[in-house]
């Protein structure tokens, strides 16, 4: 007796149409994340009457820098995440007197001469973390908004929240977020 050996096959003809309808299936299913960024205005381009070129004076720029390994350097000189806000705060409010009310310890000869004069270049390695240049920016953005709360409080009599479009704009004018950034070798 003789049997005949046909190898049986598989239909694979529908394979197609399966591995179609999961592909699309996942495709709806899947929620895509969209990442969150940092909210910050484009600088506006120079105004005519001002000269954007000018040469910043040294005692008017306080360096950040962030390097590989996550130290934050002020001015070259080794300082941690909490005493960012304060360094900030005393070197944008003390109109170069040393007198800054939030802050011990304040060094004259690096104040800025202004806060509408003062510039803070903010630099990072490019190997440093993005959690660390983050938190730096959250500290000068804190920075920012005690001086600008004080400052709305005392010629205005009012909270930053409450101010109209005509004073918070009087409020950014006196205290200006001018921090350039840059990136590191």
């Amino acid at each position: 007796m003789r049997t005949s050996r046909n190898p049986s096959t598989i239909n694979a003809g529908s394979m197609a149409d399966i591995a179609f309808l999961l592909l699309l299936f996942f495709l709806v299913a899947t929620t895509i994340s969209q990442e969150k960024g940092i909210v910050r205005k484009l600088p506006t381009p120079c105004p005519a009457d001002q000269d954007c070129n000018a040469d910043i004076h040294e005692r008017n720029l306080l360096h950040i820098l962030i390097n590989e390994k996550g130290d934050l350097l002020v001015d070259n000189e080794v300082t941690s995440l909490k005493l960012l806000k304060n360094s900030v705060i005393s070197f944008l409010d003390n109109n170069g007197k040393g007198n800054c009310e939030y802050c011990e310890g304040t060094k004259v000869e690096t104040d800025s001469d202004h806060p509408a004069k003062a510039v803070i270049s903010l630099s990072s390695h490019r190997l440093s973390s993005y959690a660390t240049f983050i938190s730096v920016q959250d500290e000068l953005s804190k920075a920012y908004k005690v001086l600008r709360s004080k400052y709305a409080t005392e010629k205005f009599g009012k909270q930053l929240d409450a101010l109209s479009e005509e004073e918070l704009k009087e409020v950014h004018k006196a205290y200006p977020f001018i921090v350039p950034e840059a990136t590191v070798e």
